[in-house]
């Protein structure tokens, strides 16, 4: 049996798991007294922001808006760089090293020229109140950016592995290279049907030298009957320390592999995962190869908000924009499923990381600090559950930023951590600071109310000004983010889907601060069933108090929009106004329509062959599940009794009932249930579903055009229902009435 050490769980002295919490609490501190000392009129610090406010109101000459008989003219450095990054985008539809180099310099040289105009010109320091307000919005703001400004400088450096992956997969498909596999599906909880199709997409793989492994930390005897079933090795251990990364650590000691591949137990991966993946281990200083996270459903806002054909799934930027970035800075970021490690590498570190709930994170961090390389291979090669409730996909928000954050209390902290590169430990600071971005993104949305209500104005600028600095730095950016993610989302229906869980999240962050160890791991429930739609309140509820206030701030600003308040209000309404579009559509995505499916029907393109006592007829199959399918047949047939089902192509045959058919003038769509399947069918059927080498497209999100004018269809069809309810039950009165 093979023995390690596991890194140990933090202690409790509250030296070393405090001093995050205590640098924090210092800082907030040392502000909250220079906050105090103005407030108070201490001469030192009063002399201090009279001179800020003296420069603030005098900025430097390289700052100042050139004057034009019409202001619009101002517009002409925005209607020029739009037309070079627009032209570039054309040119190059997918970003290559010399389109993306001058769009991205672009970008940076905006955002410069803008801080520098927000710090020296910007600023309204004429009194203690405003200048607090304003200070802390420059700090939010600033916070933002930097997370950007490090996106933008790293996009100078991305790679793409995928000929990589033709070259060393070469020695895999001839026989010359192929080392054991150990893979491991860790579960929770698991419904059994979840299980049971990752168990056989798994064995599935096209590799002879790998073996299975359920590791099961419920211990449930309908879960060992399964494996058992399915031929595959069953692991169970007799306490659940360290939830996860304990199991699988307990799997480690066990199996004798020299490479281990982990999938959650709803990810299904494609046949050729191992033959893509497992030769870049000839190169010695290789320790893991990360995949993407693909979805064979989609997540519960694009499906709540009815643009599950449209959208993309959420976390589709990370993986086809952020993760190619870190690769390119060396800081890949182990996601937790759909990886292969070098068992002797994972070893030398002591395991999975026991002490923060991201165990896979840390874990390629304490790689990566040893000089490992881990590496992204940009392909679609396997596919899982996304969150099917809200409540559920919040959860798993909660889990990742509170597993994150912990890493400021623990050895592997990447900026603390001996042995990574300043690179890596910027590429990781990016995704901290997007954690703590959520800090902004609710002042932001209280603002405005701040600023209507309470007449504090954090900022003085004149139209001239916006014009001249703001819009061309906004405007480009909301240009190019599209283009620069490879078109997984847009700026606007970024803003969407963070809203829902802005609020949690932010609780999250201060509560991780203040307690980091607080709350163990939760696992995201899968296999969700609901009869009817759900709304979910609590995580509405902050959000409608905001909706009321902006509502509020928005009339009052049309009330007190003249001549005097011009530029001030008319800001405020513009930004009302899309907060207004934001939150409404965030609140009507937090209602969870039914799912009265445990099983997913996926969209195929197959020729079946119908097959009973009254001949033959042909169709095309549309979708497909593990319990039926939807045929389109160009000519009436009877299938009132129990018929065969043939898909040719795929060599598989199977006994179905109709259950409903739908005759349009076109055609005829029927409706089919599957007869009791036996195993080696099943096998066959979920190989189809699920296993396809390239099955998992990806999707482009719609435009910031297109994606605003969705908004605006969302947002009117209730008033929509409304009108047509009322029509209908007009109707529907007595004459009599």
């Amino acid at each position: 049996m093979q023995i390690f050490k596991p890194v140990a769980e933090p202690s409790n002295s509250i030296l070393p798991l405090r001093t995050a919490t205590l640098v924090l609490l210092g800082i907030i501190g040392f502000f909250g007294a220079i906050a105090t000392a103005w407030f108070l009129e201490e001469r030192t610090i009063s002399e201090l922001f009279e001179r800020l406010y003296f420069w603030q109101e005098n900025p430097p000459f390289w700052l100042a808006v050139p004057e034009f008989s019409n202001p619009y003219f101002l517009l002409f450095p925005t209607i020029i760089l739009f037309s070079i990054v627009y032209t570039i985008m054309k040119l190059s539809p997918q970003p290559k090293p010399w389109s993306r180099t001058i769009v991205v310099c672009i970008l940076l040289a905006l955002t410069l020229r803008y801080i520098l105009w927000r710090l020296f010109s910007t600023l309204n320091l004429s009194n203690p109140l405003d200048g607090i307000f304003s200070l802390a919005l420059l700090f939010l703001e600033m916070m933002v950016i930097a997370g950007g400004t490090i996106q933008l400088y790293l996009m100078l450096n991305i790679k793409d592995r995928r000929r990589e992956a033709d070259r060393y997969s070469q020695a895999v498909q001839n026989g010359t290279y192929l080392p054991s596999v150990d893979i491991l599906i860790p579960t929770y909880n698991e419904p059994e049907f979840v299980l049971r199709r990752t168990i056989i997409g798994c064995q599935a793989i096209d590799y002879a030298n790998k073996k299975v492994y359920l590791l099961d930390d419920t211990k449930r005897p309908e879960i060992k009957k399964l494996a058992k079933e399915l031929g595959c090795y069953y692991i169970s251990r007799a306490k659940n320390n360290y939830a996860k990364a304990g199991n699988l650590n307990n799997a480690i000691q066990k199996t004798r592999g020299e490479l281990i591949a982990v999938f959650d137990a709803d990810f299904i991966p494609a046949k050729n995962f191992l033959t893509r993946t497992v030769g870049f281990f000839q190169n010695n200083k290789i320790a893991l190869v990360q995949t993407p996270q693909s979805f064979y459903n989609s997540d519960p806002i694009a499906i709540n908000l009815g643009l599950e054909k449209i959208l993309p799934s959420e976390e589709e930027i990370f993986y086809r924009q952020v993760q190619t970035i870190k690769d390119g800075a060396g800081s890949v970021v182990c996601s937790g499923t759909s990886f292969i490690v070098k068992r002797s590498a994972l070893l030398e570190v002591g395991g999975f990381v026991t002490d923060s709930i991201s165990e896979d994170y840390y874990t390629g961090i304490r790689l990566s600090a040893k000089g490992y390389e881990l590496v992204y291979l940009n392909e679609n090669l396997s596919a899982g559950l996304a969150a099917e409730s809200m409540a559920a996909h919040i959860l798993q928000r909660i889990r990742w930023a509170r597993g994150t954050l912990q890493g400021l209390f623990i050895d592997s902290n990447p900026f603390t951590i001996p042995g990574l590169s300043l690179r890596q430990r910027l590429a990781h600071l990016e995704g901290f600071l997007t954690w703590f971005a959520i800090i902004p993104r609710l002042f932001f949305l209280m603002l405005p109310i701040i600023y209507t209500f309470f007449g504090i104005e954090p900022l003085v600028v004149s139209m001239q000004e916006m014009l001249y600095f703001f819009v061309p730095y906004y405007f480009l950016q909301l240009t190019a983010f599209s283009w620069l993610n490879l078109r997984s989302r847009s700026l606007i229906f970024s803003d969407v889907y963070a809203i829902p869980s802005c609020f949690p999240l932010f609780i999250t962050v201060i509560k991780v601060m203040l307690n980091p160890f607080g709350q163990g791991f939760r696992v995201t429930p899968k296999g969700i069933f609901r009869h009817k739609s759900q709304y979910n309140w609590s995580l509405a509820l902050p959000l409608i108090v905001f909706f009321i206030g902006i509502s509020i701030s928005f009339c009052s600003s049309l009330g007190l929009l003249d001549s005097t308040h011009t530029n001030g209000f008319s800001l405020i309404l513009v930004w009302d106004v899309y907060n207004l579009i934001i939150l409404g559509v965030a609140l009507l995505g937090l209602l969870d329509v039914p799912k009265t499916d445990i099983y997913e029907w996926l969209p195929v393109r197959h020729k079946v062959r119908l097959t009973n006592s009254e001949g033959t007829v042909w169709g095309t199959m549309t979708k497909l599940s593990e319990i039926g399918a939807e045929i389109e047949l160009k000519q009436p047939v009877d299938l009132n009794s129990v018929f065969t089902l043939e898909i040719p192509e795929e060599g598989l045959k199977l006994q179905a009932q109709l259950i409903y058919t739908n005759l349009t003038k076109k055609m005829l769509r029927v409706r089919v249930n599957f007869e009791t399947l036996d195993l080696d069918r099943y096998r066959r059927l979920v190989e189809i579903l699920f296993c396809h080498p390239e099955q998992w497209q990806r999707r482009d999100a719609p435009g910031e055009l297109r994606s605003l004018w969705l908004l605006i269809k969302i947002l009117l069809r209730p008033i929509v229902f409304l009108i047509w309810s009322n029509k209908k039950a007009k109707v529907l009165l007595p004459k009599s009435t």
